[in-house]
């Protein structure tokens, strides 16, 4: 019995150290820049590499308790912010990948490990011995004599320890554990069912005549998607690229309800995707999370470390906007509803209506199009646009390189240099729409920048997309909307691979939530000015640079409808805010509530059966919970910005230096407004914002 046993203790040894022998996350990666080989990596390996980098984690964080030297800045504070390096390494490819190229393996993964990394993380986060040594130097901080770096890698460790139980009773951290626990699988099923009851969607069109008023390269795109169905016809989707220019171009207004319909009731009609129910229960447990940890509400726990700082500043900024933008957004709808009156439209524009409607005001006002515009917006040249901008600006230059392993056959890898040719960052680009991949658009990074002694660790960023497919006829032309977009997700990819900072938990983008697009937000300015335009845009088919007087068409329209989209942005931040002031348990109806909460921003005739709370994941399932007012928050901040470059020459280097300087190479090193006025010279009112917008007159 005693020799089985030791059999059986061997046999599992060596199927363990099999594992690990044979998992590319055990080794150091022999690819350039030490990326990850994503060619070697296979779901299996996921696992066991969680399993192995919690265990290491909690090792080193052991020794950090069990140091019998007393606690000081380097041995604690800065040997926890280096810990779990090969948790890190883990996670990174895993949930950038769940997010852009999932499958049902890897969301059976998230769903088995997620309570595991969050008993993890709150394992050491609820550590009353690590805790103690965290405060003993938190108490020692001013006469430590550290850097502002130094000082906030101090306040933010420890903030992140008090803000997340620490100070807690024994009996509460167990409560703690069970709420966060139940948390992340909650805001984990949300998204996955947003995910699931978009791919379920399609509708198969067999009489084109239904089709009337699409342009030609969607409904080459729609057959493709009938054919690779195995249909006949033009098959549609709820993804972006298909729902936002249908919506605008599609003659069948009972077809465009039907779609529009599709969208607004996603996740929220019964069946095994319905998010109503978990949506009560995200925003019930973290109301219980913060009432635990001692705040009212759970935008009041989130605020405290937020340039906004609570929620009166939150709802100031909103109603100051709404006071302003509200009388130019009514004018808007009014004008647009008489044209669609004037062109035979008896009847009040619904929601489903206005894209529609508007995108032919706009056509007959400015005589121009996405489909104008799209010829000169091909990718290939986008991308080589949008990479000069940060060569004129920063000096830095891109190379593909092709020896660095990629996720999926469309996804690209570039080397970064900076002018003297020193490696900088490798910089991912993920374009266009799979059935795997999240709708919208982001930034992350598979491996943050730090200092190892005086070697700067480098960055490797990503930025995803949505954008049209290449077809069989045309390369992929973008709208003029998705060039704005490649510029605000390269814009948070240069605050990733511009920055220089010592540590990896402030560097690049950890940064406060309602400065984190300052840096996306400000390169879209340029996407409208013609010295930037010039470079780039030509005919896809002739070469034929971008008409100057085309480019006048774009900037006369560029404020086409911006109340309107004001008051849109401002319904989200009303919408994310009531969920997050709750004071006690919400138990009514979502769709009931969210009506009231955007009904100060209301502008079409109430929907009853519509909602985008259970689709609504950039609060439910993506950070942005009690901070997606951030987005006009940057806006303030960036209009403001912009107007220092507007003042000097948009290419102006010594401009660009000092947003580069003073922002993009200080991640979250100091405080957002001391960086911020350090840029500036000033801090940032919404009068710039109001004048670019024509709401006040310059």
């Amino acid at each position: 019995m005693k020799k089985n046993k030791i059999t059986l203790l061997m046999s599992a040894i060596s199927v363990a150290t099999t594992a690990l022998a044979g998992n590319p996350f055990f080794e150091t990666y022999k690819t350039p820049h030490q990326t990850i080989p994503f060619n070697e990596i296979k779901t299996e390996h996921y696992f066991p590499a969680f399993q192995e980098g919690m265990k290491q984690h909690i090792i080193e964080v052991d020794a950090i308790i069990n140091n019998l030297q007393v606690p000081t800045f380097e041995n604690t504070i800065v040997a926890l912010d280096k810990s779990g390096a090969l948790l890190d390494k883990v996670s990174a490819p895993f949930y950038n990948l769940l997010s852009a190229e999932t499958n049902d393996a890897l969301q059976d993964i998230a769903e088995k490990i997620s309570p595991l990394t969050t008993e993890h993380s709150n394992s050491i986060r609820l550590n009353e011995k690590l805790f103690a040594r965290i405060k003993a130097v938190y108490l020692q901080k001013d006469k430590l004599q550290l850097t502002p770096e130094q000082q906030m890698l101090l306040k933010t460790t420890y903030d992140e320890f008090a803000n997340n139980g620490a100070n807690l009773s024994e009996a509460d951290k167990v409560v703690y554990r069970e709420l966060s626990k139940e948390l992340n699988l909650l805001t984990l099923q949300y998204g996955q069912n947003v995910l699931k009851e978009t791919n379920n969607y399609s509708l198969l069109i067999t009489n084109k005549a239904l089709l009337s008023g699409l342009p030609a390269d969607l409904l080459e795109m729609l057959a493709a998607n009938a054919k690779k169905a195995g249909k006949e016809g033009w098959l549609l989707n709820l993804k972006a690229t298909c729902y936002v220019p249908f919506m605008k171009y599609a003659d069948n207004r009972d077809l465009r309800r039907e779609i529009y319909m599709a969208y607004s009731t996603k996740c929220m009609i019964g069946g095994e995707f319905d998010n109503r129910e978990i949506v009560k229960k995200i925003a019930n447990t973290r109301l219980k999370i913060a009432n635990l940890l001692g705040y009212k509400s759970y935008a009041d726990y989130e605020l405290v470390d937020r340039m906004a700082e609570n929620k009166a500043n939150v709802y100031d900024l909103l109603g100051k906007l709404l006071s302003a933008y509200r009388p130019a957004a009514d004018k808007e709808y009014a004008e647009v509803q008489n044209y669609a009156n004037k062109n035979g439209a008896y009847f009040t524009l619904q929601a489903w209506d206005w894209a529609y409607y508007a995108e032919k005001l706009k056509d007959e006002k400015y005589s121009v199009n996405d489909e104008m515009l799209k010829p000169y917006f091909e990718l290939e040249n986008v991308k080589k646009g949008v990479f000069g901008l940060a060569t004129k600006l920063y000096g830095i230059k891109f190379k593909k390189n092709t020896n660095i392993p990629v996720y999926h056959p469309e996804v690209d890898a570039y080397d970064v240099t900076d002018e003297k040719g020193n490696f900088i960052a490798v910089l991912y680009t993920d374009f266009h729409p799979r059935d795997g991949k999240r709708a919208g658009a982001w930034m992350s990074d598979f491996k943050p920048q730090w200092m190892e002694g005086k070697t700067d660790s480098r960055p490797h960023v990503t930025i995803v997309m949505n954008f049209t497919r290449p077809t069989d006829s045309k390369p992929a032309l973008l709208t003029f909307d998705e060039v704005t977009t490649l510029l605000h997700e390269f814009g948070h990819s240069l605050h990733g691979m511009l920055t220089k900072c010592t540590y990896k938990s402030l560097s690049g983008t950890n940064v406060y939530r309602d400065f984190v697009e300052l840096p996306s937000q400000l390169m879209e300015n340029w996407a409208s000015k013609k010295e930037f335009l010039d470079g780039f845009a030509v005919h896809y088919k002739t070469g034929e640079k971008i008409p100057a007087e085309l480019i006048q068409k774009i900037i006369d329209s560029e404020n086409y409808n911006v109340a309107y989209a004001c008051l849109r942005q401002l319904s989200f931040g009303y919408l994310d805010m009531a969920w997050h002031t709750i004071e006690k348990p919400f138990e009514g109806d979502v769709v009931v509530y969210e009506k009231q909460a955007m009904e100060s921003t209301q502008i079409f005739p109430v929907i009853p059966n519509a909602a985008m709370s259970t689709t609504f994941s950039h609060i439910f399932s993506g950070g942005y919970a009690a901070g997606y007012y951030s987005y006009k928050w940057a806006e303030v901040l960036d209009a403001d910005a912009f107007s220092v470059f507007e003042k000097n020459g948009i290419f102006n280097k010594k401009t660009a230096d000092l947003f580069r300087k003073n922002i993009l190479e200080k991640g979250g090193t100091e405080h957002p407004m001391v960086l911020y006025k350090r840029f500036r010279g000033q801090e940032p009112t919404i009068d710039a914002l109001l004048k670019r917008n024509g709401i006040v007159k310059k």
